[in-house]
């Protein structure tokens, strides 16, 4: 019983994680942002204190049952480990300590150095942020666009087609690297990265060990047959000492369901019902059978459903190159910046250093495509904002709604509308109107704050009482007749990027963003 409802909990936090991770609309931001919060790191970091005393309370009464049910990282070894059909697959083995309190140690101190992006390599919330965003968000927008296309055909639009773009190679080199080291591990031996590497099960194994249930071995009622070793993900049941390693132990069950002597409990003390510990192994072995049988016809109906979606999208998938099918469109090239820009909400560019781990959360989140892995040593996969592909909107702030961490704080619509992560910085050099005979303005219609205004180009210009611009002598000019050239007023630019973006000047715009190391209000 204990096992199954480990399992059903598991899996329903392991999925509605995972769709938060890929959700695009924001809907399950609304309902299940909370599921980003109470993990370990990130509320350490965000150093919310009531989620850490949740988890140490839980840990105390129960073992590691974060770490099986809660972590989205530990449940996705356990699913790439049963993929694995092999009895009596895993043996016992003494654990790694310096190992374990060696990585532990370095994790802090790279905390402690401002480099959250380098201790979130090994943290388990960001590790897995990471491989989702970067290797299964595409593949969920590239199914939404499948069905949208679907759904277009039939005069709905229940759905809506996004653009499937490589944010950073860099993030998706790392994510597949941890991926595949992370998943042969699991494959190899289950919870090995869990009880070697991971920092928050070092730290949660500390506590556990003083758990108040926990799985007991009654020594005089074991045969020895070492199935529950065999069968423990975590290699902590040491049969020839009768032991269990409570700092390694996840309470994942498997032990209990193994044993066929009742010699294993999970409760203050042994008490065990033999004779209903013992059970039919023809019974077992039929009930194993239907199961295998039922999940084979539910693997066939993915892998269908999955194939018939992918085909779909990569019939409808095409990339806009003409501008009407005449002018080929180059695409937009991002400015040297002296200053990085920060998402609103970070306040400044150390403050995101030392607390953002890499996750990738409000760069999946991000609905105008503006946030990006950084591909600075510095602040490697941590967010920046570029323009290339859209402006961050006033009105806008998902992304200090979802990060968890503390690192982009919250931030009502008023606020960010009145935060200033840059200016903007005209080149005349690329301006079409300083350099042709051709009127332009787009960055001064489409500056939300009003922070751009188009003046004539020369000395002696000014505005009369009735608002019309005069020469020296306060004679009427003809605008048609002289160069009408934008002016930045630094004062009321929020550095919102939409004169970046909306320039019609490419691959480099004539009017750029210099991020602010530390944000302002206006």
């Amino acid at each position: 019983m204990l096992r199954k409802i480990r399992l059903t909990l598991a899996i329903f936090f392991w999925l509605l994680i995972t769709w938060l991770l890929v959700d695009f609309t924001g809907t399950a931001q609304a309902y299940l942002g909370w599921m980003a919060r109470i993990q370990f790191m990130p509320a350490l970091l965000s150093m919310n204190l009531v989620v850490l005393l949740f988890l140490v309370v839980l840990t105390l009464l129960f073992g590691r049952i974060y770490c099986s049910v809660i972590c989205p990282l530990g449940v996705m070894q356990d699913a790439i480990a049963w993929f694995r059909h092999k009895k009596n697959k895993y043996s016992y083995s003494p654990a790694r300590e310096t190992l374990r309190f060696s990585v532990l140690v370095v994790s802090i101190l790279l905390l402690v150095a401002g480099l959250g992006w380098a201790a979130g390599l090994i943290f388990p919330y960001s590790t897995y942020g990471r491989i989702v965003g970067t290797m299964v968000a595409p593949l969920y927008k590239l199914g939404n666009n499948a069905l949208a296309a679907i759904a277009e055909h039939y005069d709905s639009y229940a759905f809506y087609s996004v653009d499937v773009w490589l944010k950073s190679i860099s993030a998706l080199a790392i994510a597949l690297v941890t991926w595949l080291i992370i998943a042969v591990l699991a494959w190899r031996g289950g919870r090995t990265w869990c009880n070697t590497i991971c920092p928050v099960g070092t730290l949660l194994g500390l506590v556990s060990r003083h758990a108040r249930l926990k799985v007991v071995m009654d020594a005089d009622a074991c045969k020895n047959c070492r199935k529950c070793e065999r069968n423990c993900k975590a290699a902590c049941i040491d049969i020839k000492n009768h032991q269990v390693d409570y700092s390694r132990c996840v309470v994942c069950g498997n032990c209990l369901e193994q044993c066929s002597f009742g010699a294993l409990s999970f409760g203050f003390k042994p008490m065990i019902d033999k004779e209903n510990a013992i059970y039919s192994e023809s019974k077992k072995k039929q009930e194993k059978e239907e199961k295998k049988e039922s999940v084979d016809e539910g693997r066939r109906a993915v892998l269908t459903s999955t194939a018939l979606l992918a085909s779909t999208a990569l019939l409808h998938a095409q990339e806009k190159t003409t501008d009407g099918g005449f002018a080929t469109i180059e695409d937009k090239k991002k400015p040297e910046r002296k200053h990085k820009i920060t998402p609103p909400g970070s306040v400044s560019a150390r403050n995101l250093q030392s607390h953002c781990t890499a996750c990738q959360l409000c760069v999946d989140s991000c609905p105008n495509d503006v946030l990006r892995p950084n591909s600075s040593l510095k602040n490697f996969m941590q967010p920046e904002v570029s323009f290339e592909r859209g402006y961050c909107r006033p009105e806008c702030n998902r992304c200090s709604q979802v990060c968890p961490t503390g690192a982009i704080k919250p931030l009502s619509i008023e606020e960010r509308s009145s935060t200033q992560v840059g200016h903007a910085v005209w080149i005349r050099e690329n301006c079409i109107p300083a350099n042709e005979s051709k009127t332009c303005g787009n960055c001064e219609r489409h500056c939300p704050t009003g922070a751009i205004q188009m003046v004539p180009d020369g000395d002696g210009y000014h505005k009369n009482d009735r608002g019309r611009w005069v020469d020296r002598d306060n004679q009427p000019i003809d605008m048609n007749a002289v160069h009408i050239i934008p002016v930045v007023n630094e004062e009321k630019c929020i550095g919102c990027g939409a004169c970046e973006n909306l320039c019609p000047v490419r691959p480099f715009s004539a009017i750029y963003v210099e991020g602010h190391a530390v944000h302002k209000e206006i």
